[in-house]
């Protein structure tokens, strides 16, 4: 179970992101500079802890192409998501609207994504896309009902 508090961790994270990120973004004046203040971020965090670790424990070998191209492809992916992020505050939206849309719709992105790549052994049950309905009603309620900033 103490995969729960990484859980917790990313939500956390993840879910101060776009308010700090926007905070960021107006005080420097400039989306890109926000963009790479995040990549610095990235660097320090994704690329120096890792080879500190790795090297430690004379992990820095035996790289797989497949592995090597999927991983890489995600950090892209994650980039990606935080150059939308920015360009959603760049062209008027804030974190109280941004955010709830790309929280409620990235884990339906996520199920379907999982869904294709990594068949699930049996149907999925019929309320598994009730739940779909349901969290696209809540990110949908999450802004109709958002508090007026």
């Amino acid at each position: 179970m103490t995969w729960l508090l990484f859980v917790l961790g990313a939500v956390l994270s993840w879910g101060v992101y776009g308010v700090a990120l926007h905070t960021g973004q107006v005080q420097l004046g400039n989306p890109l500079k926000a963009l790479l203040c995040v990549g610095v971020a990235y660097f320090l965090i994704g690329v120096v802890v890792p080879i500190v670790a790795l090297s430690s424990q004379g992990g820095l070998t035996g790289f797989s192409a497949a592995g090597t191209t999927w991983a890489t492809g995600a950090g892209a992916l994650g980039a990606l998501g935080a150059v939308c992020i920015i360009w959603a505050f760049r062209t008027g939206g804030i974190p109280l609207y941004v955010m709830p849309l790309v929280f409620g719709g990235a884990p339906l992105v996520n199920v379907l994504t999982s869904m294709v790549l990594h068949p699930p052994r049996t149907a999925p049950h019929p309320l598994v896309y009730v739940g779909f309905v349901m969290a696209s009603v809540g990110a949908g309620m999450v802004l109709y009902f958002r508090p007026q900033g």
